[in-house]
């Protein structure tokens, strides 16, 4: 039994958070019943997979477990959680810390509103594209310079566009990567997902001239318009310095 396929049964667990039965993990990885069997059986006895009735998988609590208490303790983590709460307190508004990772961003971290406001589908964990989310968008704009930078980027693999308003091509993208290295942030108005407005800036954790990440303010936009937004920079980028100085003085 090689560790690669144990690894892949495990991240087909990730992906169905419902569980799957035996015969769905067969198929999903290639593999024949009896191997797949004995993968999850080495999964369980580390507490990484979960039998709940006959024949039904899902992740197990101690990978969950070890994965949340991970998470938690990392130095960026914990610099970036205070910012994303002040943020969330302060517009009422989904907050949300993410790097770059080739075509997409992936969320690090996230703080929703109070109860009782409506809530982004994104996860801690999950992924998006870079070239139609703000986050996305920042961090790109710190990698390619130039129109023939983004079509190399691009390549031959075209750009989804999520809404009509999605940028795709090279020329629109490179104007828009101008713009935010001008003014120090991003913004992305309902390019990834309709009605939602999102305003993003780099955060330097390191290197005072690279950003490790982005950290944006994702709202309503009936509730929050992107205009808004973008008048209250100033006051976002506040509230960033303010808490960072707080956490370490």
């Amino acid at each position: 039994m090689g560790a690669d396929r144990v690894l892949a049964i495990l991240q087909e667990l990730a992906a169905r958070p419902a569980g799957a039965s035996l015969d769905e993990l067969a198929r999903a990885v290639s593999s024949p019943k009896p191997t797949v069997h004995r993968a999850l059986a080495s999964l369980r006895r580390a507490g990484f997979a979960n039998l709940l009735g006959a024949g039904h998988y899902v992740l197990g609590d101690e990978f969950l477990r070890l994965a949340f208490s991970n998470h938690e303790a990392r130095p960026e983590h914990q610099r970036v959680q205070p910012i994303l709460e002040a943020l969330a307190e302060e517009f009422g508004e989904t907050a949300h810390y993410a790097v770059l990772d080739g075509r997409t961003i992936i969320y690090r971290a996230k703080v929703d509103p109070a109860e009782g406001a409506v809530k982004l589908t994104s996860v801690i964990g999950g992924r998006n594209p870079a070239h139609c989310t703000a986050v996305g968008k920042l961090l790109l704009s710190y990698e390619l310079d130039d129109a023939d930078a983004v079509r190399d980027w691009i390549g031959d693999v075209a750009l989804p566009a999520h809404t009509p308003r999605t940028r795709t091509t090279p020329e629109a993208l490179a104007e828009d990567f101008l713009l935010s290295r001008k003014r120090g942030f991003s913004v992305e108005d309902e390019e990834n997902e309709p009605g939602v407005a999102c305003l993003a800036v780099p955060l330097f954790l390191g290197s005072p001239t690279r950003p490790t990440g982005a950290v944006s303010v994702s709202a309503i936009a009936y509730r929050t318009p992107l205009a808004r937004l973008i008048d209250d920079v100033d006051r976002i980028k506040a509230i960033i310095a303010r808490t960072q100085d707080i956490g370490h003085p």
